[in-house]
């Protein structure tokens, strides 16, 4: 008899949704592509401008453009600031939330704490904002005194932001600490060593590579916020490495520019593009950098 093989059959639904998922993902290199030709489009004309100097604008330490100052790093140090002292607090909480969730909390316990940790992540990043200004400043202002401690910082400004981004931390820190297999959890009972010297010498070196993605993720997440320290960083620009005193961020200066009286196609308009796009290398730089670690300590089990 012929073997005439196997014929594919042909599933309508699958067929569908491959077509759904290529779909969304064309539509999301495009927005993205969209979003960088934007950034470079505008940014070009921002640097074009008799006015502005790339290298003025990548070493200069007082912006205003109102006198034609365009040097970033006043906001670029007040936004690595805010983003360090948010990773502060979140990386080592993160860590610690999700070593508890995946090694010593009960399965009821961890049901209950799991969708109370990530309500934070669902409240409006304004409210954080507010949360900054009517009580974190406050609190520091009574710790460290008033006189040491302005109404604006960014140091109240990045304690909440690490809140706002510790959901992140802990979900990402806590998904690649389960990810280790349980074996290497039953060798090292089995070398005789306790619970906490088997989380942190043998579950944690063991998932770095899961949990410096977080961290990365983490931080990147902090140095797009916005609302937080609009809201409770300060609306000025301000070259100094005191926490306590007030300074505006990137994204701070994109909201202000933005929602203000600003014409259209002038260099003080032109500037929050240059500004975004600088951000975008940031998060870009550091989405790379993270997937060089994951790849570089990521471990195969088998």
């Amino acid at each position: 008899m012929e073997y005439k093989g196997f014929r594919k059959r042909v599933r309508v639904n699958e067929a569908v949704i491959e077509f759904a998922l290529r779909l969304c993902a064309f539509l999301s290199i495009f927005i993205t592509g969209g979003i960088v030709v934007i950034l470079v489009k505008e940014s070009v004309l921002f640097f074009g401008s008799d006015d502005v100097s790339l290298v003025e604008f990548l070493t200069g330490t007082e912006w205003q453009p109102v006198i034609g100052k365009f040097g970033v790093l006043p906001l670029l140090n007040s936004t690595l600031m805010t983003s360090f002292t948010a990773m502060l607090v979140a990386g080592p909480l993160g860590l610690f939330v999700a070593v508890y969730l995946s090694e010593y909390a009960p399965a009821k316990v961890r049901g209950v704490l799991k969708p109370i940790l990530e309500i934070l992540a669902g409240i409006p990043t304004v409210v954080y904002g507010y949360f900054a200004l009517t009580f974190m400043t406050p609190l520091l202002r009574l710790i460290f005194g008033q006189d040491t401690v302005e109404i604006y910082n960014t140091a109240s400004a990045g304690l909440v932001m690490g809140i706002l981004i510790l959901p992140l931390v802990s979900s990402m820190a806590e998904d690649a600490i389960r990810a280790v297999p349980y074996s290497l959890r039953e060798a090292s009972y089995g070398l005789g060593a306790t619970k906490m010297e088997t989380s942190l010498k043998v579950v944690i070196p063991a998932a770095f590579s899961g949990l410096a993605a977080a961290f990365i993720v983490g931080l990147s997440r902090a140095v797009g916020e916005t609302m937080i320290v609009a809201l409770a960083a300060g609306a000025g620009p301000n070259f100094t490495f005191d926490p306590f005193k007030a300074a505006e961020t990137m994204t701070g200066y994109i909201v202000r520019i933005s929602g203000g009286d600003i014409g259209y196609n002038t260099v003080d308009y032109n500037s929050i593009f240059a500004l975004g796009l600088l951000l975008f290398i940031i998060t870009f730089a550091l989405n790379i950098v993270s997937r060089k670690i994951v790849s570089r300590f990521r471990e195969i089990y088998e």
